[in-house]
């Protein structure tokens, strides 16, 4: 898996996020897999964004979107504070505990007994 690890800070997370949605299907025609949005406990107006994809090329003209026609944009990106710092990542290991695999049993079992 390759990841595009962006993080900056936003004026207001709540902009950021609702411009950061109205990208979704241009996410998903570039490739991107999964995507993860963090922000720090000590600075709620920063975010780090990882986004998953199975090819190297695939993230490296995704930024090239992004740099071109989102941050390059401010009507694209209205929250954006700052320069995005960006790195495409190469995952070496993924280890995962029990302990962190149980709260998503827990949902998936909670989701059949709705069902």
């Amino acid at each position: 898996m390759i990841t595009l690890h962006i993080e900056h800070p936003v004026t207001d997370y709540a902009v950021w996020k609702r411009a950061f949605d109205r990208f979704a299907a241009a996410r998903a025609e570039a490739g991107v897999l999964r995507h993860t949005v963090r922000r720090p406990l000590d600075d709620p107006a920063y975010v780090v964004v990882d986004l998953g994809f199975a090819e190297a090329e695939q993230a490296e003209r995704f930024l090239g979107f992004l740099t071109a026609t989102v941050w390059a944009e401010p009507a694209n990106s209205p929250a954006l504070a700052g320069r995005p710092r960006t790195r495409v990542l190469a995952v070496e290991e993924d280890v995962r505990s029990r302990e962190d695999l149980q709260p998503l049993e827990d949902m998936r079992q909670t989701d059949t007994v709705r069902s």
